[in-house]
């Protein structure tokens, strides 16, 4: 094993997201060698054995693994909701071990959502400077501009929060509802929503159809379906 730093091999090991691996150790309940620590970033070398609250972390035995779901409305993306609503890992099989979603959807949008064991993919394909697109279906009420729809391929500041661009396409409309096609290369907190309502237009429904080269396509809510190796191939990095 090469030398990493404890943020990423806790992470790796559980898997947990990273913020999930710095909370747990400035908390005190990691420990290298037997000695606590609560340093992110010093070094974990070869040899060395990691502690999580009394627990060895071990290599993991099973494969990465990458699942698509149709998140539906009604569950929040995460694993305990102080709130106890229930959550998408509830809703998921038992049988597909530790995992942990890519993003995140709030709790009135549906829709494609990728569930992992590898925290390192799921960061991976967060990260905004790797562009990888999220396309949804956007059900709106109201009068579209569409000069304005043009404006925003040049991004917008709202609610003082600067997007980049967002490209934006009438898939069909009747009076003065409609369905919008709605791409962007950020995750950011209820976004489509927002950029919604910079629009003047009220929402009915959001749907995520994709997620960089993964798609909804013929899935059900509450249905999940494991991707294949092949697909996975070009983040084969991800992985090692």
């Amino acid at each position: 094993m090469d030398a990493i730093n404890l943020r990423k091999y806790v992470a790796t090991h559980l898997p947990a997201s990273r913020r999930k691996a710095d909370s747990l150790i400035v908390n005190g309940q990691v420990c290298i060698d037997e000695k606590v620590t609560k340093i992110p970033s010093v070094t974990v070398s070869e040899g060395q054995e990691v502690y999580v609250d009394g627990i060895r972390l071990t290599a993991r035995e099973i494969a990465p693994s990458v699942w698509r779901y149709y998140k539906p409305r009604g569950l929040v993306t995460t694993h305990k909701d102080p709130q106890e609503r229930p959550t998408i890992f509830s809703d998921l099989p038992g049988n597909i071990g530790r995992v942990i979603s890519v993003g995140r959807l709030d709790i009135n949008t549906e829709g494609l959502l990728l569930i992992t064991n590898c925290s390192t993919f799921a960061r991976h394909m967060e990260l905004p400077s790797n562009g990888f697109i999220r396309t949804y279906r956007v059900k709106v009420f109201g009068h579209i501009n569409t000069n304005r729809l043009e404006m925003l391929k040049l991004g917008a500041t709202i609610e003082n929060v600067r997007y980049g661009q967002i490209l934006i396409n009438i898939e069909k409309s009747s009076g003065m509802n409609a369905w919008l096609l709605v791409s962007i290369n950020e995750g950011k907190n209820r976004e489509v929503r927002k950029i919604m309502a910079h629009l003047e237009l009220k929402v009915a429904r959001v749907i995520r159809i994709s997620y960089g080269p993964f798609k909804l396509d013929g899935l059900a809510p509450h249905q999940l379906c494991k991707i294949s190796a092949q697909k996975l191939r070009k983040f084969a990095k991800c992985f090692e």
